[in-house]
């Protein structure tokens, strides 16, 4: 069965901007913006060498490289135009992003109809497919992991979300400066943070969810007290705004984190997100997953996992570092301590 679907489309030299479909060597992305260019050939050399390398066995680390991005640099305008050299696995990459949304019966006709031209057979595109699959389920696992492990060791304070106004920005803009101002507080103030771009479900309106660990005395501009009123819940409610962000961007909402079970609320919201739509976790440079510490027997409460090669430890361990004493475990006590990634 053939796929009825026939969307508008635009080129696009951004390939982490959308789906692609391809036909005789043209790449092509939903219509989003009413004034979007018409399509134009583009050149399209898929190559039998790297298409191969999908098969070979990958460590779960070199498996989940693409699905995150880290945005502490200011983006190199010609490293992203650069020409491209797609994989069947870029291919099954930008298919899956639109698939997500589709019911199952519908995704799997999808994938079959845009991927069975690059096969000699189905049983061996059934095969790839479901590969690939296997490889996304894998790698959110790795995801969500890493994402909590991160958290737990940034001490976030602050769930923000960012808004573009039309009369200041349109998306492009929006994202663009929005990744160049968070760079540079990361750099000059200390910010650290983890978030997600995510779109409005009715209005499909492009905005940034994050959790974000500011320092004392290190807040852009000032926070101010507003009351509006929510569309989404139908009713009026207290905010925190911010001036730097909504002077350069539009709306801006800081709530502050004060317990470990609003952190998880945050977590969660953040990681039901990129599990429905496959969205890439943006980090900023410098969060460790661990923090390295010698332990003593006594701390030790029993040996667990494959073999017994982990450890799980009373609440209160000692942290020794250059076998000295550094403190029992705490925020203060971890902040001493060699991280790692």
């Amino acid at each position: 069965m053939l796929w009825e679907y026939v969307p508008e489309f635009v080129v696009d030299d951004n390939y982490d901007s959308g789906v692609f479909w391809y036909d005789n060597g043209k790449k092509a992305i939903p219509l989003i913006e009413p004034y979007a260019e018409l399509p134009q050939e583009v050149k399209f050399e898929p190559i039998q060498g790297e298409q191969q390398s999908i098969w070979d066995c990958q460590t779960d680390t070199e498996n989940n490289l693409s699905d995150e991005t880290y945005d502490d640099e200011p983006i190199d305008e010609a490293e992203t135009k650069r020409e491209k050299k797609l994989t069947l696995r870029d291919i099954f990459n930008e298919l899956y992003k639109y698939a997500v949304h589709l019911p199952k019966k519908e995704r799997n006709e999808f994938y079959r109809d845009n991927l069975l031209p690059y096969f000699a057979d189905e049983e061996s595109m059934n095969g790839f497919i479901q590969s690939n699959i296997d490889r996304k389920k894998r790698n959110l696992v790795l995801r969500r992991v890493r994402m909590v492990r991160k958290a737990n060791l940034a001490q976030f304070n602050y769930f923000c979300t960012f808004t573009y106004s039309d009369n200041l920005h349109d998306e492009a803009s929006f994202k663009k400066r929005l990744k160049y101002a968070f760079a540079n507080l990361c750099k000059r103030k200390g910010w650290k943070y983890i978030g997600v771009w995510e779109r409005s479900p009715e209005k499909q309106r492009l905005h940034f969810h994050g959790l974000f660990n500011i320092p004392d005395g290190q807040m852009a501009g000032e926070l101010f007290e507003k009351r509006d009123y929510n569309f989404s819940l139908h009713n009026m409610r207290t905010t925190y705004q911010n001036t730097y962000f909504n002077e350069r961007f539009g709306r801006s909402d800081f709530e502050y984190i004060d317990n470990k079970g609003r952190l998880g609320e945050s977590l969660a919201y953040l990681m039901k997100y990129i599990e429905k739509t496959g969205e890439k976790i943006v980090y900023s440079k410098g969060l460790p997953q661990y923090f390295i510490t010698d332990i003593a027997e006594d701390d030790v409460a029993t040996r667990i996992g494959i073999d017994e090669r982990k450890l799980l430890l009373f609440d209160n361990f000692a942290c020794y570092k250059d076998r000295q004493y550094v403190g029992t475990v705490s925020k203060d006590t971890i902040n001493k301590l060699p991280t790692n990634n």
